[in-house]
């Protein structure tokens, strides 16, 4: 049966791949996508002769999984560094960012599904480990690590129990699937629950916690020696940052931000879009247009009391936040909420939209009362208020949101307690 499920999904392979194509045409992420993959394999047979010959392979989604990677990839490194650490990227904007990451010896896109790239990057690669982050199996490169005898580690792992996994016919299919894995090393209890629902009887599944808690808190202790804002500018200021913002977003924190910072002289408004784009920068600049200044973060050294900056750079995110006083996280008003750690890990309140049911960490954010969801505007205005207002309910949120990420720090030491087993 294992056979006949796989050879119907490499039967449609093929139209995804057309589709793919096509949809390339109007969207510049897809194309970026395929053009990066284009000389992929012709990069590799000249990088990996640099390469150790004992390899670990980890593979990423994106950028918010790379982060759950790094430090496995730190900590590997300084275990075993004798041996070389191949990191691929399915997204081009993840890969794009990382594709200079000092502590991996190789960064690639990982290539189409097929039967044939995948025997092609694995003959080329040749991991002693492989390493998935959270969720991004490919079928046949993980038939293929199997057939090969290479074990293979599901780190991070989420699944719900509402996902369409469980759907007919994709379950069994995700039987067999997930049946080739050697560990599944999920991030909470119910995660495990959800994987022991297909039944499976070759990995271990356990609970190992989250690894973006201890990168976020080490990620936290590095940027609190940089300054990327004069001190002049933030002193004796209120400072309210909007973190990877979308224009729905926007659409309910503008309106909120001009009628606080018509009231209140003391707050500064730092927005950072999650695509800094020049129409996206324009698009915000144009929603001030009531009198209320604002000038551009590469612009700062002519910095003249404007009142909201708007964030034209990537990769700060992280260092800007250690100078709030209340946090937003954007992608809860779109499609899901963006990293809430971040924030979080400084002792600062954390706002995000009713779309955050794709983060754990978020839900139990709200639930300890380190986080509050905002629904519009008005109640937007009404929170961001109380928090300016009233420091000790500030405060205290700020301290629960901290122990919160401090209470979940060594989920990678957990799990190099099981990679260790695979390696020996």
């Amino acid at each position: 049966m294992e056979t006949v499920f796989f050879g119907l999904y490499n039967t449609f392979l093929p139209l995804f791949w057309i589709f793919v194509h096509c949809w390339s045409i109007f969207n510049k992420k897809v194309k970026r996508a395929l053009i990066g993959r284009r000389f992929l394999f012709e990069t590799l047979r000249s990088s990996v002769q640099l390469l150790a010959q004992k390899r670990v392979w980890i593979h990423v989604s994106s950028m918010g999984e790379f982060e759950q990677a790094k430090p496995i990839i730190r900590l590997f490194k300084e275990q075993h560094p004798q041996w070389s650490i191949v990191v691929s990227f399915f997204s081009p904007s993840g890969y794009e960012h990382s594709r200079n990451y000092k502590l991996a010896d190789l960064i690639v896109y990982h290539p189409f599904d097929s039967v044939k790239n995948a025997k092609q990057f694995l003959s080329l690669i040749r991991p002693s480990l492989a390493i998935f982050i959270r969720y991004d199996l490919w079928p046949n490169h993980i038939r293929e690590l199997h057939r090969l005898r290479v074990p293979i580690v599901l780190a991070n792992a989420t699944l719900s129990f509402q996902s369409h996994r469980f759907f007919p016919f994709v379950k069994t299919f995700h039987h067999y699937l997930f049946n080739m894995l050697s560990y599944i090393l999920t991030v909470s209890k119910s995660d495990a629950l959800a994987f022991q629902r297909f039944v499976l009887s070759s990995p271990t599944v356990a609970v190992m916690g989250d690894t973006r808690y201890d990168q976020v808190l080490q990620r936290s202790n590095d940027v609190r020696q940089q300054h990327l804002i004069a001190e002049p500018i933030v002193t004796n200021k209120k400072i309210f940052i909007a973190g990877s913002t979308w224009p729905e977003d926007e659409a309910i924190l503008i309106p909120t931000l001009k009628k606080v910072l018509q009231y209140r002289s003391d707050v500064l408004a730092i927005i950072v879009p999650h695509e800094p784009t020049l129409e996206a920068l324009e698009a915000i600049e144009r929603q001030f247009d009531n009198g209320i200044s604002t000038i551009r973060f590469s612009n700062l050294n002519d910095y003249t009391n404007e009142r909201v900056i708007i964030v034209d750079s990537v990769g700060i995110l992280m260092g800007l936040y250690k100078y709030g006083t209340v946090a937003y996280v954007g992608g809860s008003f779109k499609q899901g909420v963006h990293n809430v750690l971040e924030p979080a890990v400084y002792g600062i309140p954390v706002l995000f939209g009713p779309r955050h049911t794709n983060s754990q960490e978020a839900q139990q954010l709200v639930e300890c009362g380190g986080a509050f969801v905002i629904h519009e505007s008005t109640d937007c205005y009404r929170t961001l208020c109380t928090l300016f207002d009233y420091e000790d309910q500030r405060v205290i949120a700020g301290r629960q949101a901290l122990t919160f990420v401090k209470s979940h720090i060594g989920a990678t030491e957990q799990l190099f307690t099981y990679i260790q087993n695979l390696l020996t």
